[in-house]
C-alpha cells in the first residue's frame, strides 16, 4: 500500500493540467477498459457527491454490481474507489496502481495524480465486472479525466455556481458550458433547475448533440418533515426517507430520482422498493453530519460560499435558537470571507485550525481576519486541539466547517473518542 501511495503522490506535484490527451493515451495502453462499462456521469458545482451516493445506493438495492468513483476522500484514499458499497481493498488498490504505473512510466508526458486514480478506477471496475459505474467528475467536465468514457447511460448536472474560475471561466455561462462537456450524443441528460443562464447553455448543448434532457421538477416533491435523525418527503405522492439533512439534499434526491426514471427508460430494472430502500440507506459523511448529540457536534464539509449558505439555511432550520461555536479551517485560495459572512450572525466564537493542505490559510491568519471584524476567535496548533478546545467551552453546540481537508481528521478524532 505504501508503494501504491508513493506512486499516486509522485504524480501530484505536476498540478492541475486539464486535457484529455494523457488520459486517452493511458487508457489505450491499458486496453480501454472503460469501453467495457456503462456509466452514470455526474458533474456540478455542489451536490454531485451526494447525488452519486444516492444513485449508488439505489442501484445496489436493485441488485446491480455498482462501482462508485468520487473525490476527494475524507480519511482514506481508498474511499474514492468503492465496489458494492465497500472501499477498494488494499490488495486491489495496489494491483490497480501497479497496472497504471506500468503503463504511465513510458509515456512522454506523465499523467497527473487525478488522471492516474481515474485510470485505476476504470481498470478496477472493469476487472470486477461492474454492471454500472457512478462516476463523479473531478473538475469541470469537458476536459476532466473522467470524460474519457464513452457516452454514459445518463449524464447528470447538479447545481452550478462560480468555482475554479482560473480553469473553468469567470461567468456562470462559461462554467455551465465546461460542465455540459460531459453530454455526448447517445446519452440522456438530467439537470438541476439551475440559474436561467446556466440552464440555457445546457439546453443549447443538448439540442446541438441531440441529447434528450430532463430538468428536475421540484413541484413533484409535495411535502417534507425533518429532524436531526433525517427527513421524509413525498415524491409524486410516494413517501421516501433520506438520512441526509437539509433542503438542498432534497434537490439532490430529486436529481437522483429523475435519473432513476431516465435509466428505466433505457432498460434498467429499478423497482420502487429499491428506490425506497436505497435512499433510506444512503451514507455520505461530512455533509451536515451529526457526529455527537450530547453535547451536539455537527460536521459539514462545505468549502465554498454556496456550501456555506446551505449550511446557514440548515442551521436556521435545525438549530434556530442560540449561538454556536464554529470550528473552522479554510484554504487560502477560497472566498473564505463569504463563507464566514454566511454564518456570522450565529457565531458565539470561532476556533481556527490549519487544514492539512499546502493551500491552507494558517490558523493565526484566519483568527486575525475574524478578530479584525469584531468577533471572538482563537487559533490552535492542530485539528485535534481544535476539536478539544471547541468542546471545552461547553456553552454552545459545535459546528465544524470550511474544508473537506480537515473533515476527515475531525471524523477520525471523534470516532477514536466516542467509537
Amino acid at each position: 500500500m505504501q508503494e501504491a501511495m508513493a506512486f499516486i503522490r509522485s504524480t501530484g506535484t505536476l498540478g492541475c493540467r486539464p486535457g484529455l490527451e494523457r488520459i486517452t493515451e493511458l487508457m489505450r495502453r491499458l486496453g480501454d477498459p472503460q469501453r467495457q462499462l456503462r456509466f452514470v456521469h455526474i458533474t456540478g458545482t455542489n451536490g454531485k457527491g451526494s447525488t452519486a451516493a444516492m444513485l449508488d445506493a439505489v442501484l445496489r438495492a436493485a441488485g446491480y454490481r455498482v462501482g462508485l468513483f468520487t473525490s476527494p476522500h475524507l480519511q482514506s484514499y481508498r474511499e474514492r474507489l468503492r465496489l458494492d458499497g465497500a472501499d477498494i481493498s488494499e490488495a486491489d488498490f495496489c494491483a490497480a496502481a501497479e497496472a497504471v504505473r506500468a503503463q504511465a512510466a513510458d509515456m512522454a508526458e506523465h499523467p497527473t495524480e487525478f488522471e492516474c486514480i481515474t485510470a485505476m478506477a476504470l481498470w478496477y471496475f472493469a476487472a470486477k465486472g461492474c454492471d454500472i459505474v457512478v462516476l463523479e467528475v473531478g473538475l469541470g467536465g469537458r476536459l476532466d479525466a473522467t470524460n474519457v468514457i464513452p457516452p454514459p447511460e445518463a449524464a447528470v448536472i447538479t447545481n452550478i455556481g462560480l468555482e475554479h474560475t482560473e480553469y473553468l471561466g469567470d461567468t456562470v455561462e462559461k462554467i455551465a458550458w465546461e460542465k455540459a462537456g460531459i453530454l455526448k450524443t447517445g446519452c440522456a441528460a438530467v439537470s438541476y433547475d439551475s440559474a436561467p443562464e446556466a440552464l440555457a447553455v445546457i439546453r443549447a448543448v443538448c439540442a446541438e448533440r441531440r441529447v434528450p434532457l430532463t430538468v428536475v421538477d421540484m413541484g413533484r416533491l409535495q411535502s417534507r418533515e425533518r429532524s436531526l435523525e433525517g427527513q421524509t418527503f413525498l415524491w409524486d405522492g410516494r413517501p421516501l426517507t433520506l438520512p441526509l439533512l437539509g433542503e438542498h439534499q432534497l434537490h439532490n434526491a430529486a436529481a437522483a430520482l429523475e435519473t432513476v426514471e431516465t435509466l428505466r427508460r433505457r432498460g434498467w430494472t429499478i423497482p420502487e422498493e429499491s428506490v425506497r430502500r436505497g435512499l433510506a440507506a444512503t451514507v455520505w459523511p461530512a455533509r451536515f453530519e451529526v457526529l455527537r448529540r450530547d453535547p451536539l457536534f455537527i460536521l459539514d464539509g462545505g468549502h465554498n460560499p454556496q456550501c456555506a449558505q446551505a449550511l446557514a439555511r440548515n442551521l436556521e432550520e435545525y438549530l434556530p435558537e442560540g449561538k454556536l461555536t464554529f470550528l473552522v479551517g479554510v484554504l487560502a485560495d477560497k472566498d473564505y470571507g463569504a463563507e464566514l459572512r454566511a454564518v456570522w450572525q450565529r457565531a458565539r466564537r470561532f476556533v481556527c485550525v490549519t487544514p492539512e493542505s499546502p493551500r491552507a490559510l494558517p490558523a493565526e491568519a484566519l483568527a486575525a481576519y475574524i478578530r479584525e471584524r469584531g468577533m471572538d476567535a482563537v487559533a490552535v496548533s492542530s485539528v485535534a486541539e481544535g476539536v478539544a478546545r471547541s468542546q471545552a467551552y461547553g456553552d454552545a453546540p459545535v459546528v465544524a466547517f470550511g474544508s473537506l481537508y480537515m473533515a476527515g481528521a475531525i471524523r477520525q478524532i471523534l470516532q477514536e473518542q466516542w467509537g
